[in-house]
């Protein structure tokens, strides 16, 4: 395109304009065409057009967002306002709803007409744990099971009555690499019980963290149910050299401007955005998360979600922290056993993850042995950034697994790996909306359970899904319904194509800076996390348990799990794979 007929396409863009009579309306966009046929005169890689096109457009265009989105909506704050779009649910869903909902429900704070302050809530500073003695005079043995007592206390140093807080437990040898997570009971009166399992011999240290006060998780409930729009996302509209962007969501209210209506046409999954005001509906091409809303609670709120005094803090002992755990007594000489059995799916040992239960666990520390476990196998992973991590290990430990170049970004997807010597495929998908990644182009937006319907399975087809951050701002029914969807996807490809092998990675916990608390709290992971586990019970499909993984570890928390845990989880999903055939029921 040459220098003069570039100088005459901006002429005539410019009267064309001109002649609407509205110039500050128009103005925005005038500059954005500037932008595009600069874009347009500069590149001249015809087959990177279309990605590093959109891409510069887009950063282009969100240096001057503020003045080109639409004011954001406001919600009218109804409960689970978003829980009511999509497909109804049948009456044996409605049950299974209700079921789920009651099962993560939790305690209640007091009814009070005052919200209480800072110093009546739960201080982890004033609070504490004690070992509840054993037994066995002081004596624990491998096998047995520990339990600790914390209290609660305030600011002031006054017992709590009431429970809900969140709080986090795990058994440690530092010196083995050594842990196990606890099973924490709320006693609803500032009382808690941590339980573990005395699995390895030798000195264990108890650590007890407060993830977040009752109070705090009153609010992360209210904020749940009420302001589902404290997360954003915009969509990208072109048609030629004219470009809107416009404010998406799951839900917006409908009162506030005309929309577009993404509906899934196959599992009814709803997506909506503003519409344009002078394109149409089919002219959006991309997706991608805008932003979090500030603001959104109070300043005696923002109190309950400090980090380093209420937010992931430690509780200390009242006296010792350490016990010495005995080798295991024979049978016979065993007194009282404890009949109380612990939902503990394993721990770690040497750094190594030991599952108590599903099948025997291998560990595959050679590129070699894992390229002998896929030889012949397609492997698709689907889901958040979590799953993608499995796919960067396999990449990084396969020694003649390439990358196929997709032009996609790394970050989002689509990618897809082969070796070809070995017949070895692996694929990576983002899950459809709601995704909070940068850029995602239309065309790739993908339902899982859609994707699922389309494949042809087998014994040698490998499943692994991740689906639960990018639901936390979201009521939990949403949450279900998509769940739900994806179920019902499992089971149809398990009843067409039995063998096929499908791995599902729960949620785990993460770190908790300022502000992340309102959108990632632990406390919505744990509540996706158990609706996760109970919707896909009795299914047969295998479980990789990331959060007892990331409890158990001496590592910190992080919502993306460093490489020695993403390695015992990628070793966990091969010891499903290629299992001998058995499967150990806890």
């Amino acid at each position: 395109m040459t220098s003069s007929l570039l100088q005459g396409q901006r002429m005539n863009a410019i009267k064309a304009f001109m002649k609407s009579g509205n110039v500050l309306k128009y103005g925005l966009i005038i500059v954005t065409l500037f932008g595009l046929i600069f874009l347009l005169n500069n590149i001249t890689n015809g087959e990177n057009w279309k990605y590093h096109t959109m891409s510069a457009l887009y950063k282009f265009q969100s240096r001057i967002q503020s003045l080109t989105y639409r004011s954001l909506p406001t919600f009218h704050h109804n409960h689970s306002f978003c829980s009511h779009l999509g497909q109804p649910p049948s009456l044996i869903e409605e049950l299974e709803e209700r079921d789920l909902l009651d099962l993560i429900a939790g305690p209640q704070q007091p009814s009070s007409s005052t919200i209480p302050t800072l110093c009546q809530t739960s201080d982890p500073a004033h609070s504490l744990f004690t070992i509840i003695p054993s037994k066995n005079n002081q004596r624990w043995y491998v096998g047995d099971q520990l339990e600790v007592l914390v209290h609660l206390h305030d600011f002031k140093g006054r017992p709590k009555r009431y429970g809900g807080d969140l709080l986090l437990a795990r058994l440690h040898s530092p010196k083995y690499k050594a842990g196990v997570a606890g099973q924490v009971l709320d006693h609803n009166n500032g009382l808690y019980t941590a339980r573990f399992p005395l699995l390895w011999e030798g000195t264990a240290q108890v650590e007890v963290t407060m993830v977040h006060s009752s109070e705090a998780v009153a609010v992360l409930r209210r904020l749940r149910e009420q302001r589902p729009d404290r997360v954003f996302f915009v969509s990208l509209y072109r048609h030629g050299l004219l470009s809107e962007s416009t404010v998406c969501n799951m839900c917006l209210p409908q009162d506030q401007g005309e929309l577009c209506n993404y509906t899934d046409p196959y599992s009814g999954e709803p997506w909506y955005c503003y519409k344009p005001k002078m394109l149409s509906c089919d002219a959006r091409i991309n997706h991608a998360k805008g932003g979090y809303l500030k603001n959104i609670i109070t300043k005696k709120e923002a109190l309950l979600f400090q980090s380093g005094v209420n937010v992931k803090v430690p509780i200390h002992a009242s006296t010792t922290d350490t016990i010495v755990v005995m080798p295991s007594r024979k049978e016979n000489d065993r007194q009282n056993p404890d009949p109380v059995k612990l939902p503990t799916s394993g721990y770690y040992y040497q750094d190594s993850w030991r599952p108590l239960g599903g099948v025997n666990m291998r560990q595959f520390d050679r590129g070699s042995d894992i390229t002998q476990c896929l030889t012949n196998k397609l492997v698709y992973m689907y889901g958040d950034s979590t799953v993608r991590q499995w796919f960067e290990y396999l990449l990084s430990v396969l020694p003649e697994m390439k990358e196929f170049e997709l032009q996609s970004p790394k970050k989002v997807g689509p990618l897809m790996a082969v070796d070809s010597t070995h017949n070895i495929l692996l694929e990576y998908r983002c899950h459809g909306p709601p995704i909070r990644f940068s850029t995602v182009m239309t065309s790739e937006l993908r339902y899982i359970a859609n994707e699922l319907d389309g494949l042809t399975g087998g014994p040698d087809t490998v499943v692994a899904l991740s689906v639960w951050s990018h639901f936390s701002t979201f009521p939990v029914e949403v949450y279900i319904r998509r769940l739900r969807h994806i179920r019902k996807a499992v089971v149809r490809l398990l009843d067409r194509a039995p063998g096929t092998v499908v791995v599902i990675r729960t949620a785990n916990p993460q770190a908790l800076e300022r502000d992340v608390s309102l959108y990632n709290s632990d406390w919505f992971s744990l509540q996706l996390d158990t609706v996760l586990r109970a919707m896909f019970e009795g299914l047969d499909v295998w479980l990789v348990d990331a959060w007892q993984m990331c409890v158990a570890h001496h590592q910190p928390h992080n919502l993306h799990p460093p490489r020695s845990i993403v390695k015992n989880m990628v070793d966990v999903m091969l010891s499903y794979v290629c299992r001998d055939g058995t499967r150990n029921i806890v």
